[in-house]
């Protein structure tokens, strides 16, 4: 099956992809700043370069997109139809990667939290914000 776009198009597309700073992530670090956390962003001495890094409660997040990291069961993890096995091993290897980075996060004794994409969704947002706060806060 051929692209929709034009290579040039989805080039283009694909450039405008953030690894960092993206929208989910803001909203979470947003949130937690108001609530008096502190925090540093994509400790590159960290396994897997977390997103957000709590030293004081010992607490890494990672805020995954759903189709990036596979989310399983989510409306928005959509299988491409163009190109198809290479993106399922991009996301395989995707996956392969935040296991052991969460393996070697937790064998040194951090606490790993993960807040998907759809779970900040306009509908589930001050849900997942506040269920975050919580896991934070308790030991």
């Amino acid at each position: 099956m051929a692209d929709v776009h034009s290579s040039s198009i989805r080039s283009y597309n694909m450039s405008r992809i953030r690894a960092k700073n993206t929208t989910p992530e803001l909203l979470v670090r947003k949130y937690l700043f108001s609530k008096g956390f502190r925090f540093r962003i994509n400790v590159k001495k960290l396994p897997g370069k977390p997103d957000i890094v709590l030293k004081k409660h010992k607490t890494i997040i990672f805020v995954n997109g759903c189709f990036w990291h596979g989310h399983k069961k989510c409306k928005y993890f959509v299988i491409p139809k163009t190109r198809t096995e290479w993106w399922l091993n991009k996301i395989t290897r995707n996956i392969c990667n935040d296991k052991k980075s969460l393996t070697l996060l937790r064998k040194c004794g951090w606490k790993v939290l993960i807040v998907w994409e759809c779970q900040l969704k306009p509908n589930k947002m001050k849900q997942t914000l506040e269920k975050l706060e919580l896991m934070i806060c308790s030991n």
